[in-house]
This record gives C-alpha cells, sequence and structure tokens, in this order.
C-alpha cells in the first residue's frame, strides 16, 4: 500500500479535565471542599484553577442522582447539547453546537471506543455503560493536537473508578423504569440489574469486576407488538425493543512513582425489528390463515482490552504516560420469516453485517526539563483500523467491503508560565496516513487571572474530520438506485475559537458562587454531503461542497448554600450553513436559544436529596430547498419547534447509608414528537414533518445496596 504523508495538526489543545478527587459518600446538595484536580492532557496533575484550559465535570454524584445508566439518559440536561435518538435503528448519536457525532469524539480513560460505525466518532450513546465511572469531563470545540481527527466540536471523555478505599466492596442494583406509560414485568418497560465487586488484595493492587444487563422492551406506542396477526401497519413498535449486556473487570497495581492498570470490558446488545407489513397467507381449504412477517436482529459485540502505564521515572524525573489498546466490534444480521400465529421462525438467513478492529496506542511524555516556568510535552497517536461494510446504509448487495486506515501521530506542546498570573500553550500535531493527504493542525491556549479574582481563558484549536466508509465506499447500484461513495474525498477542515471569563466568590463559610462567561466561534470547511452529480440516468455522490459556521454566547451560574445547591445557564447561538450544491442556497446566520437549571436541596435528618433538572430547546431554523409549483428548487426557511426537558428525583440513604433508594420521572413534560419543516429530504426519501425526541413520561425506582468492609 502506498502511504500519504499527512501533517495532523493540531493548534492546541484545551485539554482539561477536572478530575474531582473522588468523595466518600458524597451527596449533592452539600458544600465539598476536596480540590478538584486537572488530570487529562496535563503535564501533571493540578487543580483546576491552574489549568490553562476550562471544562464542564459531571461528577459520580450526579450521575447517581439522576440514576442514569448509560450516556444518552445521562445528557439530555447538558447546555448545549443535544441527544437525537433514531427508533428505527434504537441509537442515540451526540449533537453539539449543530453538529452531529461524527464531529464529536467519545474516550474512556483517554482512548476512542470502537462503535459499529467508527472509532470514538459516531458513538451510540447508549452502548456506553456508567456503572463504573468516576466522572465525566466535556471539553468543547476544535481539540486536533490532542484528540487527533473528529475532535471538530469537542470531546467526552469518561474516567473509569480505579481503586477504593475498602478491602471489599460489593455493590448490587436493580433499576425499574416504565416507558412512557407502558410497564410490566413481561414486555413493556426497562429493566436494569447490576451488581459490582471490587477488592484491594493489597495496598497497591486492587480488581473488581461488573455485570449488567439492560433489557428495554421497547416502545409500543399505538403500535401492536411482535404477534400482532393483521396487516394494518400496526405490527411491531414505534421505539426498537433491545437487550443489552455488559460485562467489565480491571486489574490496578499502584506504587509511589507509577500505576500500571488493565481493563476489559465485553458488551454484546440485541435490537429486534419486526416488519409492519404482514403477508395473511390464507388456505380457503380451510378457511385459516398463519400470517407470515419477515423479521429481523441485529446483535453488536464489542470486546474492549486497554493497558496503561503511567507515573515517573524518579521523584523529579520523566513523566509518562502510555497506553495501548485492541478493540474489535462486529455487527451480525439475523434474517428470517415468522408465522405469528405459530410464533415459528424459518427461513433464517445469517449476515455479517458490519465488523471493525483497531489497534490504538498513545504516549505523552513530559517534564523533560526541571522547571517551574516551561515545560514541554511530546506524543505520539498511532491507529490501525480495518474491517468491512456492506454500506452503512443497508443498501450493499454485493460483496463486503474491506479497507483498512493508518495513522501515525506526532504531536508536542509547551506550558510557559511566563508569572503568576499568564500562562499561554502552543502546541502541533504531525499525521501520516495511509488514505489521505498531509493535514495540520496547531493550538494555542491561555489563562490570565485578573486582581479581583476573574479568570480568563482563552483556547484557538482546529481539527480535521476524516470521511466515514459509507462517504468513502456505499455503492448501491441497481435499477431504481445509483448511490455511491467517493474514495477521493477529503477530511473536513475544522477550527474553533473560545474564550471563558470566570470568577469564583465565597460570599461567607456556607455562600459560595461561581459565574462563567463563554463566547464562540466555530467554522467547518469541505463539509462533506451526498449531492446530485448527474441528471439522467439520476446518480448520487458524496463531495466536499458544504460550509458550517456557528458562534454564540453562553452564561452560566452556580450557587451553593448550606445544604442548597443551584445551577442556572442560557445559551445564543447562531448558525450558518450551506445543505446542497445549489447556486442559490442561503448561508445566513439563523439563530436559537437553550436554557438550563437544576437545583438539589439535602434534608440531612432524612438523609434524603431532592432533584430538579429543566432544559428548553428553543426553536431551531435551517435553510432547506422546495420544489415549487413551477417544479423549481427554492430556498425556504425551516424550522423545529421547541420543546422543554422536566426531570425530578428523590434519593434517600438507609442503614447507615448501606441501601440507597431513588425514585423519579423523566421528560415530565411527556414530550414524544417534535413537530418540524426544518430536515431535508434523502435521496429517495421525503423529507419528514415531525422528530421523534423521546417516548413520554416515565418513572423509576433504583435500589443500591453498598456492602463495604
Amino acid at each position: 500500500m502506498n502511504f500519504k504523508s499527512k501533517i495532523y495538526g493540531g493548534l492546541f489543545l484545551f485539554n482539561a479535565f477536572v478530575g474531582v478527587a473522588q468523595e466518600k459518600d458524597s451527596i449533592p446538595g452539600k458544600v465539598n471542599h476536596l480540590e478538584e484536580v486537572v488530570v487529562t492532557g496535563q503535564y501533571n496533575p493540578q487543580s483546576v484553577k491552574k489549568s490553562v484550559f476550562e471544562v464542564k465535570v459531571i461528577t459520580r454524584a450526579d450521575i447517581d442522582r439522576q440514576a442514569g445508566n448509560n450516556l444518552a439518559d445521562l445528557l439530555n440536561q447538558t447546555l448545549n447539547i443535544n441527544i437525537i435518538p433514531n427508533a428505527s435503528t434504537g441509537k442515540s448519536g451526540v449533537q453539539l453546537f449543530g453538529l452531529d457525532s461524527q464531529y464529536f469524539k467519545i474516550l474512556v480513560d483517554n482512548i476512542p471506543v470502537i462503535n459499529d460505525e467508527g472509532l470514538g466518532n459516531n458513538t451510540d450513546l447508549t452502548q456506553i455503560n456508567l456503572d463504573d465511572i468516576q466522572q465525566i469531563e466535556i471539553v468543547e470545540g476544535s481539540m486536533g493536537v490532542d484528540y487527533g481527527a473528529n475532535a471538530v466540536s469537542g470531546i467526552i471523555n469518561i474516567i473509569t473508578k480505579k481503586s477504593s478505599e475498602h478491602k471489599w466492596e460489593v455493590t448490587p442494583y436493580i433499576q425499574e423504569e416504565t416507558v412512557g406509560k407502558e410497564y410490566n414485568f413481561k414486555d413493556k418497560g426497562r429493566h436494569i440489574q447490576s451488581i459490582k465487586i471490587g477488592h484491594n488484595f493489597s495496598d497497591k493492587f486492587y480488581a473488581n469486576a461488573l455485570f449488567t444487563r439492560n433489557d428495554f422492551k421497547g416502545f409500543w406506542n399505538n403500535r401492536m407488538g411482535e404477534n400482532y396477526l393483521f396487516n394494518d401497519g400496526l405490527r411491531g413498535y414505534e421505539w426498537l425493543p433491545k437487550q443489552q449486556i455488559n460485562a467489565k473487570s480491571l486489574l490496578a497495581y499502584t506504587t509511589k512513582n507509577y500505576r500500571l492498570f488493565y481493563k476489559f470490558e465485553f458488551f454484546q446488545e440485541t435490537t429486534d425489528r419486526f416488519s409492519a407489513d404482514v403477508q395473511m397467507n390464507e388456505n380457503p381449504a380451510t378457511q385459516t390463515n398463519n400470517p407470515v412477517a419477515k423479521d429481523e436482529i441485529y446483535t453488536s459485540t464489542r470486546y474492549y482490552h486497554h493497558l496503561n502505564a503511567s507515573g515517573k521515572l524518579s521523584d523529579n524525573g520523566l513523566n509518562y504516560d502510555v497506553s495501548f489498546s485492541y478493540q474489535q466490534q462486529n455487527r451480525d444480521l439475523e434474517k428470517y420469516n415468522y408465522r405469528i400465529r405459530s410464533q415459528e421462525h424459518f427461513g433464517t438467513e445469517n449476515l455479517e453485517y458490519e465488523y471493525r478492529k483497531a489497534f490504538y496506542s498513545k504516549g505523552n511524555f513530559s517534564n523533560f526539563l526541571k522547571n517551574d516556568t516551561y515545560n514541554v510535552q511530546l506524543g505520539y497517536e498511532i491507529n490501525s483500523i480495518n474491517g468491512y461494510v456492506t454500506s452503512l446504509a443497508g443498501f450493499f448487495n454485493g460483496e463486503n467491503i474491506k479497507r483498512e486506515l493508518n495513522s501515525y501521530d506526532f504531536f508536542t506542546s509547551s506550558e510557559i508560565n511566563l508569572n503568576k498570573r499568564f500562562s499561554i500553550r502552543p502546541g502541533i500535531r504531525l499525521l501520516l496516513s495511509s488514505q489521505f493527504d498531509q493535514q495540520a493542525a496547531l493550538s494555542l491556549s491561555s489563562k490570565y487571572v485578573f486582581d479581583n479574582g476573574y479568570e480568563l481563558r482563552g483556547i484557538v484549536g482546529t481539527a480535521p474530520k476524516l470521511p466515514t466508509y459509507e462517504e468513502l465506499y456505499t455503492y448501491m447500484v441497481d435499477v431504481n438506485h445509483n448511490i455511491q461513495g467517493n474514495p477521493n474525498l477529503n477530511p473536513e477542515q475544522g477550527k474553533s475559537v473560545f474564550l471563558h471569563l470566570k470568577k469564583d466568590s465565597k460570599l461567607n463559610e456556607s455562600f459560595t458562587m461561581q459565574n462563567k462567561l463563554s463566547a464562540w466561534y466555530l467554522d467547518v470547511k469541505d463539509r462533506i454531503e451526498m449531492i446530485i452529480i448527474q441528471n439522467s440516468p439520476l446518480v448520487y455522490q458524496y463531495n466536499n461542497i458544504d460550509v458550517y459556521k456557528t458562534w454564540g454566547l453562553s452564561l452560566t451560574n452556580t450557587a451553593k448554600y448550606k445544604n442548597f445547591t443551584g445551577n442556572f445557564g442560557v445559551t445564543f447561538a447562531g448558525t450558518a450553513k450551506v445543505l446542497d450544491s445549489s447556486t442559490d442556497s442561503n448561508d445566513d446566520f439563523l439563530y436559537a436559544v437553550q436554557l438550563n437549571a437544576n437545583a438539589s436541596y439535602l434534608v440531612p435528618k432524612w438523609e434524603t436529596v431532592f432533584s430538579a433538572y429543566v432544559k428548553y430547546n428553543g426553536p431551531q431554523y435551517q435553510f432547506v430547498g422546495r420544489t415549487n409549483e413551477q417544479n423549481q428548487t427554492v430556498t425556504e426557511r425551516g424550522k423545529q419547534n421547541p420543546f422543554t426537558w422536566l426531570d425530578a428525583t428523590v434519593k434517600k440513604s438507609f442503614l447507615n447509608k448501606s441501601l440507597e433508594a431513588t425514585i423519579g420521572a423523566r421528560n415530565i413534560l411527556d414530550i414524544t414528537t417534535i413537530n418540524t419543516t426544518a430536515a431535508e429530504g434523502g435521496a429517495h426519501t421525503g423529507a419528514a414533518t415531525n422528530i421523534l425526541m423521546g417516548y413520554g413520561r416515565s418513572y423509576f425506582l433504583k435500589l443500591l445496596y453498598k456492602l463495604n468492609f
């Protein structure tokens, strides 16, 4: 294979991840004075106030009070993030600053997670389990230097728990939820069971194991389920049922100067898709019928291995953090015919639908100079991904398309403390790739502390977004269709500028506040879209034609007073984008508003925390192409209606905090579908008139027991 040299650069990276020191029996709502520590992207762990970077942190306590089992449960209430569910596939993606999950990277302990459609990107949030998580850190903006390709709009880094203060730690829990109004123990609702066991074999050696089963029975809505006999379009489910099995283990060895850990995960998800098209199969001789439907079962299986060594060569020597990871995920498809009346499977066909495996290694080395003013970090990242795709859109009718993509990244940055007030951090990343031409990215971050306690941080960064397998290799050509990928696509180029002005105030021993004003500008060039390249016969192909720009202002505020904690945030953002290659496409800015707020209150006497969360998503606008009465394509402004998420929980401890019960309601305002005129039609489908956002008001009960000794 001929390798093209590619400089893959990155203008820094606001690489900050706040590692909140693990709280003992932490209860939200109580002011905690433990110092937050930045652990990701730093040369040495340090307090968040000393970090050049700005981050959002979701702590373990935040996860517990929301009773979140996966990322989709958790992120609906986060400012600037939207969760986009797909009921027809059962998947949920993330949208940040209007860019979908192709532009957003999800990592576990700094390692991008493999999935059906990528490595770190296009991740189904429902497949990321949170039961062993210490905290979640969100970084916004283009961050090519530290996180490489596809970190255009931001990243999520999930930090797992790697130690325990107890010799033995046994934590089982069960969680029962309604799905809208639907619930029973047999075929409705959501049923979760989990157990985690941790053990300190010595003061240096720790291990744990975890098993979780999450059985989502689907959202029936007005549909009639699997065994419905009639061909009236009502068979099946509005939201596909699926079952997940998750098994994890950790071995960790820690000394004064280094830590070594190995993590393993097995994940399997089975999703059932039931056809609404029913063949009646009537038998005139017996005047009976045994209706038949063509159904499918999709099974995704993931294996994850991660070996990490970190520490320092001596008390004041070189710092190192090196990871090696092997991951594999395949998605198999089982097609079968189903005799509904007799509940019989026949004519089964098993297909290998998608397959992807990846070897990944990353290393950071710093503290070359024993100098408080100046420090340098050097690093590398190696990616080798190979697999096949049957066309991710599911159209390919021939042989699997096998491809391989290798990249070799080298990056460096330097942190310069000009004085006690002013720090800067420039960086660059270089990439050699087997597929694409040279790329380059740079970064520059800075921090200034004013006399009055205000902190100003500025982050400028870039990151390319690599074309997906679908965009490169889709091939659907038959008598009715001609849709093709484009192996000659160029990577998209993303860049961003962020400014954060923050002030922490301590009014007295009981009352603290934090106020932060953020401003940003984000630009993506050479966006890839499917366009018409030939009208007769009609031929579609992916090409670099699109532009995308967004700017915005965000104000967030946190107040803690005795046993009360409250947060309020508001974002005003404008987006300009061209969605097709027509000459009259409109790239004017369209504006939208988001607001969120949450509050929690601890009643110490009852050992109970009351929490509420609300997020308002204002109307969103987009220019779309329409065909007028003269059969001409014209550009019009489409609108997606506003909607509000409202959740509430009550978490109470019993038996000296050994037993925790959490009850709550999600989506209290009963949101299901949102009307829209802002959707584009596909290559052979019309534009949607509504978007499924949720399955209505749901209630849950979680019981968790902690056996520590």
